[in-house]
């Protein structure tokens, strides 16, 4: 519907460089440097200019950019009535997410649509956040859950619809014979002198944990590194630390680990984001998917139980 060297042009300004750009679009970067001149002489300007070894976008690169997400935007809003107007829509839709979303979320609404739209084909893609965002801007996903991040586009960026879906509370995992783990709850202080196991530096996970000890008044002693749950669990099971797991996160029952849940004010949670293309929240597959998302994620994050100086 609209000149596709539009689209070359956004993923460029998106990653950097032409390299990323064609490696996110599955295309050679001769071929995305081929359409950007042939764009740039279609429009009669310069989009790009040399900066030292990279490149970089001139002004009236950002103007056609400025144009091009207002007309992006309204492409998906015409797709969103056709599929809603269609007794029986088909083609395809891909959901992504990270780890703990496409285990406990992605995978029921992905069902739901199936069983809803025979004729839909329906796909779900593992990413980490920065990675949807890439899908998502080169039309491979069309709805992410994620969580904001560092790397992440900001929630004012006109390319995307990012909005809150929900909080995922973080739990404290210590060895069963800690002193903590017969506490009902604990705040995260209370582990603030224990050695403790995060993600590895510039992983989400670690951010996380770190943002969330620094907001208690402290900064975690990090004896070790662990992106999966089990590792960091069997890291706990044998005493080298204690972790942070969101509620979502499942663990194996034969771990020796108590999970206790954290209060305070506010309680750390890991807020989980929905985001599509900008226009793209209205198409009814998307309001779909997030409904049953959003009555999965019920049935596994209860309500908070009230807890008082009693509970400790």
């Amino acid at each position: 519907m609209i000149d596709s060297k539009l689209r070359v042009l956004q993923m460029v300004a998106h990653h950097g460089t032409v390299t990323a750009a064609a490696a996110a679009l599955h295309y050679t970067p001769s071929a995305v440097s081929h359409q950007l001149r042939q764009l740039a002489a279609e429009l009669g300007v310069e989009l790009l200019s040399q900066s030292g070894r990279g490149i970089r976008l001139t002004a009236a690169a950002r103007t056609v950019l400025r144009h091009a997400d207002v007309l992006y935007e309204q492409v998906e809003r015409a797709k969103a009535e056709l599929a809603a107007a269609v007794d029986e829509p088909g083609g395809s839709f891909t959901l992504c997410g990270f780890s703990t979303a496409a285990t406990h979320l992605l995978p029921p609404a992905a069902a739901a649509l199936r069983d809803r739209y025979p004729q839909l084909s329906v796909r779900v893609i593992e990413a980490e956040p920065g990675r949807c965002f890439d899908l998502l801007l080169a039309g491979d996903a069309d709805l992410a859950l994620l969580t904001a991040t560092a790397q992440t586009p900001p929630s004012s960026d006109s390319r995307f619809d990012q909005r809150p879906l929900l909080d995922d509370p973080l739990d404290l995992i210590v060895p069963d014979q800690h002193p903590l783990a017969d506490r009902a709850t604990a705040t995260l202080a209370d582990a603030a002198d224990e050695p403790w196991i995060v993600g590895r530096p510039g992983s989400a996970y670690h951010h996380l944990v770190v943002t969330a000890c620094m907001a208690a008044g402290f900064t975690p002693n990090i004896a070790h590194h662990a992106d999966e749950w089990d590792t960091g669990t069997a890291l706990v099971a044998h005493e080298f630390g204690v972790m942070l797991v969101p509620r979502l996160a499942r663990l194996h029952e034969e771990w020796p680990v108590t999970r206790i849940p954290l209060r305070g004010e506010p309680a750390p949670a890991r807020r989980i984001l929905a985001a599509t293309r900008l226009g793209g929240r209205e198409h009814p597959m998307v309001a779909s998917a997030l409904g049953t998302i959003s009555a999965t994620a019920a049935s596994l994050l209860p309500p908070p139980q009230p807890v008082g100086d009693e509970a400790e």
